[in-house]
């Protein structure tokens, strides 16, 4: 080799040995967790990544060059979730993201240095996260799911798809003082509605059978059902049941009415995602949390499966066909 051609190429090398370095070097790595509730062969997981880490790309960040995202996956097991809360915290993540207000939980008896910022917790107050919402205080911050007062929303969609109820079973994961002011908001509207609510309160799979197999002994009966880390792994299930016992019921996320549930009112889980991305960067330039305000969405979605309301016999009225986001045919 010719000593021009060999200078060349040495001097090639050279000028990328900076940017692999760069790559490669932990202590150039910024560090973000992300403790999930779901299970990672979830078919909804998939969305979630995308929208975290293309937001992320958007912002300036490329993963596996300046920053490296850690993924964890507890599919609903409150012992997984505990163990991989203290992996991540172990770990020295500068920010982790919580999916969920169990995760937010085990997270925050972990850490109160870490920032944590959440995604789909209800009620972030009463549920003792932070102190306000303009205020967050502490190592805690995100955005809230749903207002507890869209518990009511619920039962009046139920009613006007499906007039006959004169009965509706809450399925509710009480873990968490979110979920419980759902259902009590639920309960409040009930009367107005003419309906008797009748809460089921759920931790596993076999509760749920259990709860809705007794519940569907009953006539006139609609199920309305929660959002919650068991109830997002159990869906399937659950909207099995209600097919087979011919319950209709109304969920808190499409993805419910992809899997042949009857109607769905509530956020789009990837655009939290998105949000959370941008509360990561502004954390990983020197923001505090306890500075970011909780926000609450501005944008729902409203699905409903015609397959499944012909199915049950239910003619969907017309002003809920013209004010649903997407129909399922």
């Amino acid at each position: 080799m010719k000593r021009r051609e060999f200078i060349t190429l040495i001097g090639g090398a050279a000028a990328a040995w900076p940017l692999a370095a760069r790559a490669q070097r932990p202590d150039q790595m910024r560090r973000i967790g992300v403790l999930m509730s779901i299970a990672e062969g979830d078919q909804v997981a998939r969305g979630r990544v995308a929208a975290f880490e293309e937001a992320l790309r958007s912002l300036g960040w490329s993963i596996g060059q300046n920053v490296r995202v850690d993924w964890r996956w507890a599919a609903g097991d409150p012992n997984r979730m505990k163990a991989y809360a203290a992996e991540l915290v172990a770990m020295k993540m500068e920010v982790i993201v919580a999916n969920s207000p169990q995760v937010t939980g085990v997270l925050l008896k972990e850490t109160q240095e870490i920032p944590i910022v959440f995604v789909q917790v209800a009620d972030p107050v009463g549920s003792g996260f932070v102190a306000s919402l303009a205020k967050p205080g502490g190592n805690v911050t995100g955005f809230a799911s749903f207002d507890p007062q869209l518990g009511g929303k619920w039962l009046e969609i139920l009613k006007e798809i499906a007039p006959r109820v004169t009965r509706a079973q809450i399925l509710l994961d009480t873990q968490y003082a979110g979920y419980v002011a759902l259902s009590q908001v639920i309960e409040t509207v009930a009367s107005r509605l003419g309906v008797v609510p009748i809460v089921a309160r759920i931790h596993d799979a076999a509760e749920i059978k259990d709860a809705i197999q007794t519940f569907a002994q009953e006539p006139n009966g609609g199920l309305v059902v929660l959002p919650s880390p068991v109830t997002a792994v159990e869906r399937q299930l659950i909207v099995g049941l209600a097919a087979k016992h011919r319950l209709p019921a109304v969920y808190p996320y499409k993805f419910f009415t992809l899997s042949g549930g009857l109607v769905a009112y509530g956020v789009d889980p990837p655009d939290f995602y998105r949000r959370a991305a941008s509360y990561v960067d502004l954390i990983l330039k020197g923001a505090k949390p306890w500075d970011l305000p909780v926000q609450y969405p501005t944008k729902f979605e409203f699905v409903i499966n015609r397959k499944t309301a012909n199915e049950l016999g239910l003619a969907v009225p017309w002003a809920l066909l013209i004010a649903a986001t997407e129909l399922i045919d």
